[in-house]
């Protein structure tokens, strides 16, 4: 019996690069444990492989090996049981994002696919996405390359609100609204794991978890910053999205830096266990932001002792911890919180459970060749022509028509012999990018400027300013350059050198010079045209453009990606359908920076469209068309049971000459005024497209959630009557496109709790 034992153990087991060396018969291969055979259930595969796990390589596993102090380190692999290292921390919100070798798609920062106001766009962005990102980790595996950004749990989508127009990391959440986000992220995790009945192609890791809309650093670093929060406010905005996550199907959640009325997200059991598992019924993982397990100690000083902190946050449910601490990572004091008795054994297995769940639904245990997933290859679907037009057909759809005097469509499809382009975003092919972008190839990054350039024969260009910053401007170089030409085109806005994480804006303003050489080119273009182009990822100050009618149009461009100079190319010309602009924008526009409410409070009184009191300067949902539409026929029932949706239908007509998309916005509001409600609440949106001089027929439905209040610690649908109101923007807006709102009021009939 023993020679049998050590026959066998001695065997040469190859698996990933990983190898036990004996000269014995290959009999026993890692192929014969339970939790590699496809006939048993995913519940017994997972089971024997978390029973034969150490309390040494559970630590590995959620603490990852430490041999890295760069964060990028996988989770340790168990060489007896021929498990290979897993790698957590990737992005693919809009592409396989800082992956460590090779190109992939890049395309237009999360705030512009929000202006979209189009879920199929978000969704095929997100599936193309998630192809790139799982071809490029089939090439790692097979180079036995598990470092940073490799993986398949891509920390994405983002869905955190745009709360404050400061904050740094606007541009990667998808607006303001609650509801939209909670869409939009919904169908993220959707294209992003597949439909395949057995095999997940990817991990949607939603982020952050809860209440992270800045600060970054401007007046507080994130990284001790305390989110005072009604719970009203925390359930009825900051929650829903995360919800829709959840109930989409998502296999894991980051956590955010933040602490919320005093707890640390990361070590707090009512958000991670109580609401998400036992509310909710998430049975995925938890992941730490990085580094935020040891701010718990570091920076809120909220746990002094390390492997209390290690409990604390083991105990509230966080699985895994992301670790850049140039010491060691805290979860590898795992062992030592066990040997204390301060976490049970029994708790590290539940935690681990679902990690290999995940691992097993995405593949890693079975043979390659039973996982479509698996047959990606980067050289057929990384940057491939379809990804290619794609992001195209993303960059045009994102662009808000803010301004227009008239001059646009141009009767000349944008054909000037000679144009003047200025401005520290018209040549800049990293800026438009966006934070998190994709490396992208240089062939297929078009500037403004070079997109702008194909229409003319003479192209007069100034940037006036060496970055974005603008700290120093060239007024007689833009002067000189905006001087005898038939139109102007001034790209003016920020990019991450001015907003991204960890940098928020001190202020709403136009950075350095930059208005400055806007006024410039305003005194001197002696009544030439002038065309403002804005890349951003929030508002910047353009109110005395938007009511000086030198300017004749200006465009929120948004951060577009690698196809921003063609993109532009066919919005100016209007060669292709999508010319016609039909972005509308995530978020509230403030006339004035006083209007803004100081950055540190959450409370939301005075903040999105849902409770702003005074009139923005652009409203959310608004964006201008080459196209009038008329709403029409608006039929619903006059009143619903509570829990009961509530379905209509509205004619929308196109009284334009040219096909173009219409986003049709559903709201609706509380008529009492008692109840803990906001002003108004989207419900319900579509982007639909209507040929010119026709009308399409748009039926909606208002969920008897959205009919919601959380009331009294529960979530309650209040008797009486709502009104509704469907059009292409909000109702009563002062700044308004040119077309009507219809309106009514149904009732709810008998209080219903959840």
């Amino acid at each position: 019996m023993t020679i049998w034992i050590l026959s066998h153990v001695l065997v040469i087991l190859t698996f990933a690069g990983l190898e036990y060396f004996c000269d014995a018969e290959k009999t026993l291969t890692v192929a014969d444990y339970p939790f590699r055979n496809m006939s048993l259930s995913w519940e017994q595969r997972v089971e024997d492989i978390v029973s034969r796990l150490t309390v040494s390589e559970m630590q590995g596993v959620m603490g990852r090996d430490g041999s890295s102090r760069t964060g990028s380190n996988p989770s340790s692999a168990i060489l007896r049981l021929g498990i290979k290292p897993f790698q957590f921390s990737s992005e693919c919100d809009r592409g396989a994002e800082r992956a460590p070798s090779g190109n992939a798609t890049n395309f237009p920062q999360d705030i512009g696919l929000a202006a979209s106001f189009s879920t199929d766009l978000i969704f095929r962005v997100s599936e193309a996405a998630a192809i790139e990102t799982r071809a490029k980790n089939n090439n790692y595996t097979k180079q036995n390359n598990y470092g940073y950004h490799t993986g398949l749990v891509c920390i994405s989508p983002v869905l955190d609100l745009f709360r404050d127009p400061r904050w740094g990391r606007n541009q990667e959440t998808h607006g303001e609204d609650p509801y939209m986000v909670g869409v939009f992220g919904a169908a993220f995790v959707r294209a992003l794991q597949g439909d395949h009945p057995r095999y997940i192609r990817g991990v949607a890791a939603c982020a952050h978890l809860a209440a992270y809309s800045g600060p970054e650093n401007i007046p507080v670093s994130r990284m001790s910053f305390n989110a005072e929060i009604s719970d009203v406010d925390l359930r009825m905005t900051f929650l829903p999205a995360f919800r829709a996550c959840v109930d989409a199907g998502a296999y894991a959640v980051e956590s955010s830096y933040n602490a919320i009325n005093g707890v640390p997200v990361v070590v707090n059991k009512w958000l991670l266990t109580d609401l998400l598992r036992g509310e909710w019924g998430f049975k995925g993982f938890v992941l730490s932001d990085d580094s935020a397990v040891e701010n718990v100690k570091e920076t809120f000083h909220f746990i002094n002792d390390t492997v209390d902190v290690v409990a604390a946050a083991v105990n509230a449910g966080c699985n895994v911890e992301l670790s850049s601490y140039s010491q060691k990572p805290f979860y590898l004091y795992i062992e030592d919180a066990v040997k204390q008795g301060k976490i049970k054994e029994s708790t590290l297995r539940d935690l681990v459970r679902p990690i290999f769940y995940t691992r097993m639904r995405l593949g890693e245990f079975d043979p390659p060749e039973m996982n479509p997933y698996r047959q990606y290859d980067v050289t057929d679907v990384v940057e491939s022509t379809e990804h290619q037009a794609l992001a195209v057909e993303a960059a045009l759809k994102t662009f808000v028509l803010l301004k227009n005097n008239g001059i646009l469509p141009f009767a000349n499809g944008g054909r000037y012999d000679t144009i003047s382009v200025v401005g520290p975003m018209a040549n800049n092919t990293d800026q438009i990018q966006g934070d998190y972008a994709a490396n992208t190839s240089p062939a297929y990054l078009t500037s403004p400027l070079a997109g702008l350039s194909g229409l003319s024969q003479h192209v007069k260009f100034s940037s006036g300013c060496v970055d974005t910053q603008c700290k120093s401007y060239d007024a007689d170089g833009v002067k000189r350059v905006v001087s005898e030409t038939e139109l102007i085109y001034v790209l003016l806005g920020t990019g991450q050198a001015v907003e991204a994480e960890g940098h928020d804006r001190a202020d709403l303003e136009l950075p350095g010079y930059q208005k400055q050489l806007l006024l410039d080119v305003m005194d001197t273009a002696n009544n030439t045209p002038i065309v403002l182009m804005l890349f951003s990822g929030g508002p910047v100050n353009v109110t005395f453009a938007e009511y000086d009618v030198r300017v004749s149009a200006i465009v929120q461009c948004f951060l577009p990606g690698q196809a921003t100079g063609i993109a532009l190319r066919h919005f100016v010309a209007g060669d292709v359908t999508n010319a016609v602009p039909a972005g509308r924008l995530p978020f509230t526009w403030p006339a004035l920076a006083s209007q803004v409410p100081p950055m540190t409070s959450y409370s939301m009184e005075g903040r999105t469209y849902r409770y702003v009191r005074e009139p923005p300067l652009y409203p959310f949902g608004y964006g201008l068309s080459y196209v009038t539409f008329e709403y029409s026929a608006l039929v619903f029932p006059s009143s619903v049971q509570a829990g009961t949706d509530l379905h209509g239908s509205v004619v929308v007509t196109n009284r334009g000459n040219m096909t173009a998309d219409e986003v049709v916005q559903v709201y609706i509001d509380w008529k009492n005024s008692s109840l803990p409600a906001p002003r108004l609440q989207l419900v319900w949106f579509d982007r639909v497209t209507i040929p010119g001089g026709l009308n399409a027929t748009v039926s909606f439905a208002v969920k008897a959630s959205s009919m919601a209040l959380w009331m009294d610690n529960k979530w309650t649908i209040p008797a009486g009557d709502m009104g509704l109101y469907v059009g292409g923007q909000q109702p009563n807006q002062t700044t308004k496109a040119p077309s009507n709102v219809l309106s009514g009021v149904f009732h709810v009939q008998t209080q219903l709790y959840e």
